[in-house]
């Protein structure tokens, strides 16, 4: 893969990364949970912007990404996403790495090692 490729890669994770946990934060802050008085607080939590934003870059990086990787090769990269995201649940939020979940991220680590080969 080319230096380009790779940075592509990177950010794309990155930013799915950051949407993923800015949802996170946004989902879980709201006191009132009554009806529209949700959505209200939730419209104006900046996490959800945030969140709303990182989609938006992530999505660009990865229309730059699919024109440089056959989509087959770029999909089965893209699921690296569910590691990071994993893992900064746990540091983040607590949430538990169970057995399967080890086993598969370590089953999604070896196929992005061997798509990134060929």
């Amino acid at each position: 893969m080319s230096p380009l490729v790779i940075i592509l890669w990177i950010s794309n994770i990155c930013f799915d990364t950051l949407g993923q946990v800015a949802f996170k934060f946004a989902a879980i802050s709201p006191n009132n949970r009554d009806g529209w008085y949700y959505w209200l607080d939730l419209a104006k939590n900046i996490w959800i912007w945030v969140g709303i934003i990182a989609y938006i870059v992530e999505f660009l990086l990865w229309l730059a990404f699919l024109t440089l990787v056959p989509l087959s090769q770029g999909v089965l990269l893209a699921s690296f996403n569910i590691i990071t995201i994993m893992l900064v649940g746990r540091v983040l939020f607590k949430e538990l790495l169970t057995l399967y979940r080890i086993i598969g991220m370590l089953l999604i680590t070896s196929g992005v090692i061997f798509v990134g080969m060929s």
